[in-house]
Order: C-alpha cells, then sequence, then structure tokens
C-alpha cells in the first residue's frame, strides 16, 4: 500500500513568504466576495472603496499608518522572540504596561520641554514593557517554565492594573460621568508628519529595518537562529541558552512596549483599552510574515489598510465583521501557502519509507522547540 506525507524541502521554495501572503490574500478576497454577494453586496464595489479608504488619498495613508505602527512593533516584538522558537504571548499585556509607564513619568514631570518629556516618555515605556517580559523570562531560561503560560497570564494583570489606575488613584477628580485619567501635557503629544500620521510611523520604521537588518547579517541574530532549531548545536558552538532566552524575552517585550508609548504620545490621555488588541493581532502578523522581521512591516501595513477599510465599509452597511472574517482568512490562507513553500508532499512506499526523504533544515519558517530547562 502507498500512501503519502509531509517532508521537509531541502531548501525552502525561493520567495516563500512573499507567495505565501499572495496566496492567503487572494483566497480570502475570494471567499470574501463570495460572502458580501450573499449579504446583497458589489464585491468589486465594496473592495475599491475598501481600498480607496485606506490608499486613495493622503488622509487615507495617514489613517493606514497609524494603525501599521502598532501592529508592525507588536509582530516585531512577537517575531523576535519566534525567530529563537519562543512564543510571546504577552504583547497586549506589553503594550499596555508601556503606556502606564509613559503616563506615569507624564505624571511625574508634566513642565518639562516637549521633546525632552516625549524621549523620556518613550523610554519609560520601552522599560515598562520589558520589565513585564522580566519575570516569564526567568522563568523560561532558569525554571524551564513555559512562555506562552506566563506572557499570557500577565496580560490580565496588565489590563486590571491600568483599570485600577484609571479608576482609581490616576481618575480625574474633575471628569463628569464615567472615570477617566487626567489629560497629558499638550507637549506629550507626538510632532505630526501629514494628516493623522505622526512621528510615531518613523520611529516604527526605523525600529523594524534596524532589526531587520540585524537579525538577518548580525553574529546575533544568527546565533537565535541555531537556538531556535537546535539547543544542542548552540551548546556545542557556545551560544548560552539562558542568556538567549533572557535577552531575547525582554527585548520583546521593550518593543511591545515602545507601541504602546507611541500610542498613548498619540492620544490625549491613558485609558482601558489603550492597547486596542494590537497585542494579538500582532501574533497573526508575525505569522504571516514567517517569524521575520524582514517581512513584518510589509503585513502591517496590509492589516492596517485592512483595518481602514473594514471601518469605512461600515458606512455602505456592511457589517465590520467581513473586514474580520477577511484577516482570519488571510492568515488561514497564508500559514497553509507557508507550509507548502517549507514541506512538499511525498509518497510513502508500504514499508513506511518516503520515496524521497528530504535533508533537515534549520531555517524553519516558525519557531522550533527549545528544551525546557535549558
Amino acid at each position: 500500500m502507498f500512501g503519502y506525507r509531509l517532508a521537509r524541502r531541502e531548501k525552502p521554495l525561493p520567495g516563500g513568504q512573499l507567495v505565501a501572503f499572495l496566496v492567503g490574500l487572494t483566497g480570502a478576497l475570494i471567499v470574501g466576495a463570495i460572502l458580501l454577494i450573499a449579504t446583497g453586496f458589489s464585491p468589486i464595489e465594496i473592495y475599491i472603496e475598501m481600498a480607496d479608504s485606506a490608499f486613495g488619498s493622503r488622509q487615507a495613508w495617514s489613517s493606514t499608518l497609524t494603525q501599521a505602527v502598532p501592529l508592525g512593533l507588536a509582530g516585531l516584538a512577537v517575531a523576535v522572540a519566534g525567530s529563537m522558537g519562543l512564543w510571546n504571548i504577552g504583547a497586549e499585556g506589553q503594550i499596555i504596561a508601556g503606556a502606564i509607564a509613559g503616563a506615569w513619568v507624564a505624571r511625574l514631570g508634566p513642565d518639562l520641554p516637549g521633546p525632552l518629556l516625549i524621549v523620556i516618555m518613550l523610554v519609560a515605556a520601552v522599560v515598562g514593557g520589558g520589565l513585564l517580559a522580566l519575570g516569564p523570562a526567568l522563568a523560561r531560561a532558569h525554571l524551564g517554565v513555559n512562555e506562552i503560560i506566563t506572557t499570557l497570564m500577565l496580560n490580565e494583570i496588565a489590563i486590571r492594573m491600568v483599570r485600577y489606575l484609571v479608576n482609581g488613584p490616576w481618575q480625574d477628580p474633575t471628569a463628569v460621568g464615567f472615570p477617566v485619567a487626567p489629560v497629558l501635557p499638550e507637549q506629550a503629544a507626538l510632532p505630526v508628519l501629514f494628516n493623522r500620521a505622526n512621528i510615531g510611523v518613523l520611529i516604527a520604521a526605523v525600529v523594524l529595518l534596524v532589526f531587520g537588518v540585524f537579525a538577518s547579517r548580525s553574529k546575533w541574530g544568527f546565533e537565535l537562529r541555531v537556538a531556535g532549531s537546535s539547543a544542542k548545536a548552540a551548546e556545542y558552538i557556545g551560544i548560552s541558552l539562558k542568556a538567549k532566552i533572557m535577552t531575547v524575552l525582554i527585548l520583546s517585550g521593550s518593543i511591545a512596549g515602545l507601541a504602546g508609548g507611541i500610542r498613548l504620545n498619540s492620544s490625549d490621555r491613558i485609558v482601558e483599552g489603550i492597547s486596542e488588541g494590537w497585542g494579538f493581532a500582532g501574533i497573526i502578523v508575525a505569522a504571516l510574515a514567517l517569524m521575520r522581521p524582514s517581512g513584518v512591516a510589509a503585513v502591517a501595513i496590509a492589516f492596517g489598510a485592512l483595518r481602514v477599510g473594514g471601518t469605512a465599509i461600515q458606512t455602505q452597511g456592511v457589517s465590520a465583521s467581513i473586514s474580520d472574517i477577511i484577516q482570519a482568512l488571510v492568515l488561514m490562507g497564508a500559514l497553509a501557502a507557508a507550509v507548502f513553500t517549507t514541506y512538499q508532499i511525498t509518497r510513502v512506499g508500504s514499508g513506511g519509507q518516503a520515496e524521497d526523504n528530504s535533508a533537515p533544515d534549520v531555517s524553519a519558517t516558525g519557531p522550533a522547540t527549545i528544551e525546557a530547562g535549558q
């Protein structure tokens, strides 16, 4: 008897990352078109409206980039950890921690000059996000505790912390109605680039570019990939797994914290829903980018456009759920396509042996598993 199984290719297909995303996007648009037709709308008109609202003008681009900034930084945070085979599921909480730290600085120095206050607030946000990731990093590196559980649990703590602050010690005594935090100092706002976009776009672009180059061309990035693919190989060439785990998880949390700082400095006050689900959306962005920092920016812009377009088409009576469904279908389709850029279907003979056994490849598209306690 003969059967079939998936076997890793000797080398991933060229351009697999881009191909996987385009395949997922195409499939999602086709299924989305069917849903639109079923609900009485013209897919062509709706898709044109979505594209125009996301890319058709300077105002549209500013809205898309405003959404892409936190998505890109959250996706980068997850991807940095994923490059070593670790899963940071706590970007949502780390964004909140960064915003809390930034708001705390604003309360301590409300009269500081604008440039200085902005810099200190963003640095505090980076530190805040990193501190929230410190516990999971220590537990993973020294006790072998799964970082998925610890980072996920800390999300709830961060959510409840900002709720406590806004409804308790940071509550604005002059507010009427529901509790809110005081307005941030006017000089804490990030300078505007054009329309709604501020210099947070440039900050995010620089961070993404630096990490993209650093991860692909530096010794540090190479060591992360080796440690993520094989703990024994990493130990053999003298890489300290404990040090790398600590560095990567704290760095991942710091990047997410920066997203929270930029979000805070782009608004007038800290609120309970300051993260707006960007941390969880960042997991999708990183997954679609195959955990590669080089692809995070493009995916973040695409998802930012979907968010903006999904909001715009509501004015025509289309449910916002259509946009959410399309995003989910893009993820499913792209991940399915990514499987076949890295694996191939091989025929298995009656003896259970594949007729085409491919050699293992350490350049996996997704996180590997690091042995507990290493």
